[in-house]
């Protein structure tokens, strides 16, 4: 299989959110559960049909000064009031790596007439690694927000531990919970189980609800645990669950919560 170029680039996808991963792939997240979180994850199918690894992780970064001028130039123009870390791996994989890269991104030049406007960057992850006390102050210094990623779906362990992160960065940086909502089979045992989890996590807490968007093959969707439609996403149909009707699923240049930066 292909392996990812360690040289990082600006990307923007078919919803229009302008991507910057310090990272591709994901081990981590291959590694505790076959085809990724959920046993579907998204990334990992898109990964797979242009045939790349997502089981390694490939770190990215600057070849010289020039081409990291040229990103942040790049970052100056787009129309969009942040971007985003973590479409196509998981920034806490490494985050000395993942918060040196925000560094340089956000270090003004040494013109002050010319000074580089700072644009936000929303790290999404799982917190496969928690950050370290140094690496919480050094939060204080950059512009960030830090999407935490949780599920019903997910392991146990894994989604105590995300939710715990979730509250231990909020002195540090703006956090906001993203979760991979369902619309559950609540006649079906492990449905209804599920959905009990799923209320626990989102009653009483703002969040960003992130619709999941299973294969057809995967096994939650061909046991009846989860209820799925065919919804117009982008250009296309795709199979989607979804908890709440009113949730967006269009372009990001019209969503209102701009994964955190406008919450």
């Amino acid at each position: 299989m292909r392996e990812y170029k360690n040289k990082i680039t600006l990307a923007r996808n078919s919803r229009g959110v302008y991507s910057i991963d310090p990272s591709l792939g994901c081990y981590s997240g291959v590694n505790a559960t076959e085809n990724g979180c959920y046993g579907d994850c998204y990334a990992f199918r898109s990964a797979k049909i242009y045939g790349y690894d997502f089981s390694k992780t490939v770190y990215r970064g600057f070849k010289n000064s020039s081409h990291l001028e040229s990103i942040k130039n790049q970052i100056s123009r787009i129309d969009m009031p942040f971007i985003r870390m973590g479409t196509m791996g998981d920034p806490s994989e490494d985050w000395g790596h993942t918060l040196d890269i925000c560094e340089l991104l956000q270090h003004d030049r040494q013109d002050d007439f010319f000074p580089m406007p700072k644009k936000e960057i929303v790290i999404i992850t799982k917190h496969w690694n928690n950050l370290t006390l140094r690496q919480l102050l050094k939060l204080k210094t950059l512009n960030v927000c830090i999407n935490t990623s949780v599920s019903a779906m997910d392991n146990k362990d894994i989604l105590n531990n995300s939710m715990a992160q979730f509250e231990r960065v909020k002195p540090f940086c703006r956090s906001i919970l993203r979760v991979v909502t369902c619309d559950f089979n609540k006649q079906h045992p492990d449905g209804y189980a599920l959905s009990v989890i799923q209320d626990g996590i989102i009653n009483g807490r703002q969040y960003i609800d992130t619709v999941f968007r299973p294969s057809p093959k995967n096994e939650l969707v061909l046991n009846g645990v989860i209820l799925v439609k065919k919804k117009r996403f982008i250009k296309g149909k795709q199979l989607v669950s979804k908890l709440n009707k009113k949730t967006y699923l269009g372009k990001c240049e019209n969503c209102k919560e701009m994964c955190g930066a406008a919450m």
